[in-house]
Order: structure tokens, then sequence, then C-alpha cells
């Protein structure tokens, strides 16, 4: 292992879920309540922001979105992808659920809840805007929190680190056919220049400037890299904050009308999490993957990067959108639903060791 490699793996190590992003639920909540007044009491302003547009992209998001995205895509190391042979089979079951299971099963729970079981209690108008959304959020696996999920559930920081880069790396070149072919097969009408320049705005550039970020700053050494981005990350959760309320300010009628659309878009969410996660921790166990390979790979294959499939929204749909409305119901849940899934992966360490053979394989 590199000594880049090694030093990045400990700090995935010890990634720690902090005093906001343990409360994000609580911040989202705040934000509601916050963008719908300002929304409802000060219209001007916000309408002006969304007006503000260069080839279908909002400026002020684009700006939000790279602030916020950019820190966490700093911490992934692309070096330790040559690791990447001493965890083949957890490897190859997390990419199997995150790139051919996930996206296709939130495209049929959105079929199923979205256009039939709830369908009479939403706005008609809306609902293959949501289809949309929900799609967006599933098409694209988290990045910056999964650190933090491996380490609650002490996974193995080497095989965390390469399956980010290597999802990453497929991102760029999958997101966009993925997403394509399933709003093609949902018969919603597919910008394709818009989410071409989506892909390019908000994986390709930032990626670039992430790592040449990095790169520049580990020739510091370690030390002035995690000053760095310890001076970084407030601005990105700022961003984030900023994002969430300007984007409820153009969706505070349609919260206000009817509430329980918050409700109805968590169910296949959430339905997903529980069944991807599931179905990635189960495949390990009948594989012979170690658990400290399995927790990462269930909650890697359950959760999302929902800053992307939010700007991706917001640029494809609009601010008013049923689809930007979708994916920012996914940031709500993130949270308290990824800390249940990793108090069932370590509660079932025992259950999950008692099937493996007696020398489990450390992929």
């Amino acid at each position: 292992m590199s000594v880049q490699c090694e030093t990045t793996a400990k700090g995935a190590a010890g990634a720690e879920l902090g005093f906001f992003e343990r409360w994000l639920s609580l911040w989202v909540f705040l934000c509601i309540v916050i963008g719908i007044a300002l929304g409802q009491f000060i219209p001007g302003p916000f309408q002006a922001l969304g007006r503000l547009e260069v080839a279908q992209v909002n400026l002020p998001v684009g700006v939000l979105i790279w602030v916020m995205i950019i820190p966490m895509l700093m911490k992934i190391d692309f070096s330790a992808l040559h690791q990447m042979r001493r965890h083949v089979r957890g490897v190859g079951i997390t990419l199997f659920v995150n790139w051919a299971v996930k996206p296709f099963s939130m495209a049929l729970l959105a079929w199923i809840f979205i256009r039939h079981v709830f369908a009479p209690w939403l706005p008609a108008e809306q609902l293959d805007s949501y289809v949309a959304g929900l799609i967006l959020l599933a098409a694209a696996p988290c990045t910056a929190m999964v650190f933090v999920w491996s380490h609650l559930t002490k996974g193995d920081p080497m095989f965390t680190l390469t399956q980010v880069a290597l999802n990453d790396i497929i991102m760029i070149f999958a997101f966009a056919p993925i997403v394509g072919l399933l709003l093609g097969m949902a018969a919603i009408t597919v910008p394709w220049d818009t989410l071409l320049l989506s892909v390019l705005l908000y994986i390709v550039i930032p990626v670039a400037i992430a790592q040449s970020a990095r790169a520049w700053l580990l020739k510091g050494g370690r030390e002035r890299f995690d000053r760095a981005l310890a001076r970084l990350h407030p601005w990105s959760l700022v961003a984030l904050l900023l994002t969430l309320i300007l984007l409820f300010a153009f969706q505070g009628e349609a919260i206000l009308n009817q509430p329980l659309i918050i409700l109805m878009l968590a169910v296949p969410i959430l339905i997903q999490v529980f069944f991807n996660s599931s179905l990635a921790y189960l495949l390990d166990r009948k594989f012979g993957v170690a658990h400290s390979v399995a927790g990462p790979s269930a909650l890697i294959g359950a959760s999302n990067f929902f800053e992307l499939a939010v700007a991706a929204a917001i640029s494809l749909f609009g601010f008013e959108s049923g689809a930007a409305l979708a994916t920012v119901v996914g940031v709500l849940i993130e949270v308290p639903v990824m800390l249940l899934v990793v108090r069932v992966v370590n509660r079932s360490k025992g259950w999950y060791e008692a099937g493996l053979p007696r020398e489990p394989s450390t992929e």
C-alpha cells in the first residue's frame, strides 16, 4: 500500500458523524420552514435568483453545488484503485447492487407508488416529475457520507476508499445513460443536452478541480490537506442549507397545499434503502465476504449522492418541479435511515459471521 493510500485510509477509518451530520434531518426540516416562509412573504428575490440561468443551468445553484461537493470529492483517492484486487468479491457485489439493481428497483418502486398507489392524492401534472426525481436520486451512489457509515460499522477503510473511487469513475460514464434509459422507459421526455451538461458540471469538472486541489495540498503533507478540508467543511454545509432554502422557497405552495407529499415520496425511498442494503449484505454473506467489508458494502449499496441528484433535478426540471422535491426528501431521511441500517449491521455481526467459512475471505 502506498503512503498516500495508507494515510487516506486512516483518515477514512477515523471519519466521525459530526454534530451537523447527526442532526441533518432537523436542519433540513428547518430549511423547509424557513424556505417556505421566505418564499411566501418575499417571493421577489427568489424569483430573480430563479431566473439567473445559462443554458438551463441556474447559476446560484451551480455555485452552491460546487461549494458543497468539491470538499467531499477531495476525500476520494483514485490511487487506491489498485487495491481493488484485495476485495474482488465485495467490490463486485457492491457494483452489482449500485448499478444493476438500485436504479432499476427505484424506477419500479416509483412506478408502483407514484403512478398507482399514491396517484389519487398527488398532483397529476407532477407525477412524471416525482418519478424522475426518484430515479435521479437512485442513479448515483453516495460518496462522502459513506466514509462515516463505514467507520460506524468498523468497516475496512481500504475497501470503502476503493469502492468510492471506483463508483465515481463509473458515475462519469454511467449516470447519464442510466437516467436517460429509465426516464425513457417511464415515458418521460429526456432533455439529453441538459442531462449531459449536468454530468459535465456536477461530476466531471468538480472531480477534476477536487483532485487537482487534493494533489496540490498533499504536496505540503497530510496535515496541510486535513487542515484545508477542515476549513472547507463549514462552507460545504452552508452551501447545502442555502440550496435547500432556495429550493423550498419555490416548493412552498405545493407543500402547503398537500403537506403529505413528503411522506408519500419517502415511502419508495425507504423501501429502496432497506431492499438494497439487505441484498448487498446477504450476497456478501453468501459469498463468504468478511463482515468488515459487508458492512460498508451494504451501506454503499443503499445510500445516495443526493447533492448530485438535487443539482440534476433542478437543471432538468426546475426549482418548482416534483423532481427537485423528490430528491430533497432523500436528503431529509438520509441520516436517520442510514443510522438504522448501521445499527442492524452491527447487531447482526454474530449472525453474519456464524454463516461464514471458518477462515472468512477478506474480500
